[in-house]
């Protein structure tokens, strides 16, 4: 993938300025698809800062990576800064590509009662929370596996449909597995919440730095306790069946500075992500 970068700093002059505005225009129109749920890098010696969507953090070495929301539309601009310049380039998110899943579960996780419904309220407040975290990156890429031995996975961003209603899109892989496997930690990190969840079941939510968290679902049993320190590979926990679940499997979702993006993408190896070249 081919795509032009433009400077946007640095004015000098009349006809600096006329060469920089040409140049911001063409950075503005799209000059490349992006899938939704899906990750772009960005690789430049010097860079200092990456940026998108109003938020900005630190590249990881040479790299900045860019995580495109599950459910982004529309343009994307992206930026990095180098040598006290900002470049910056515009990307188009692509149509959705997931396909429909359905699902039969118990009545009451689909059709919530009043005090249910409350308590859903404050435990998405408590977890949308985490999701401003940025920090300096503990993380070594790719990530590593959530189980010992990862069987097929899937279903990431599929449009879920619980006893035939619509909801919201799957924001994770489900691996499955026999209750009480032990689940391990993707990275270095620290649980920054450890509970017991309406949806999720027993869940937990480890903090990697540079903005990435990752979660893991339904779990029998929490190993760690929020505040604890863990190991890349560690036992957290075990799979399990609590929460809304039509059986024994693990739900584990990444959020990378805010964005709903496809797991199977930080276990691969970094070279299979789509890179942005000058």
């Amino acid at each position: 993938m081919r795509v032009k970068i433009a400077p946007v700093g640095k004015r000098l002059g009349l006809a600096s300025a006329l060469v920089w505005l040409a140049a911001w225009a063409a950075a503005e129109a799209p000059v490349a698809e992006v899938r939704p749920g899906g990750i772009v890098r960005w690789r430049q010696e010097g860079m200092t800062s990456c940026a998108a969507g109003g938020r900005s953090w630190a590249p990881i070495g040479d790299t900045c990576f860019f995580p495109i929301d599950l459910l982004a539309s529309g343009s994307l601009r992206l930026e990095i800064t180098r040598r006290e310049r900002v470049e910056a380039v515009t990307v188009r998110v692509g149509a959705y590509p997931y396909p429909e899943q359905r699902l039969e579960v118990d009545d009451r996780m689909v059709h919530l009662s009043a005090a249910d419904e409350e308590r859903v309220a404050r435990e998405s407040k408590e977890v949308a929370a985490l999701w401003p975290l940025e920090g300096e990156a503990q993380l070594d890429l790719p990530l590593a596996a959530p189980l010992e031995e990862l069987p097929d996975g899937g279903r990431f961003g599929a449009r879920r449909v619980f006893n035939g209603e619509p909801r919201s899109p799957h924001a994770g892989i489900d691996y499955r597995g026999a209750t009480g496997t032990p689940v391990l930690a993707a990275a270095d990190g620290r649980v920054v919440l450890a509970r017991e969840h309406f949806f999720g079941g027993n869940s937990l939510y480890l903090f990697h730095g540079g903005g990435l968290i990752s979660i893991y679902m339904h779990l029998s049993r929490l190993a760690v306790k929020e505040g604890d320190e863990v190991k890349r590979g560690q036992v957290i926990g075990a799979v399990g069946a609590t929460g809304r679940v039509t059986g024994p499997h693990l739900h584990f979702a990444v959020r990378w500075h805010g964005t709903r993006v496809d797991p199977a993408l930080l276990l691969a190896p970094v070279n299979g992500i789509p890179e942005l070249q000058r």
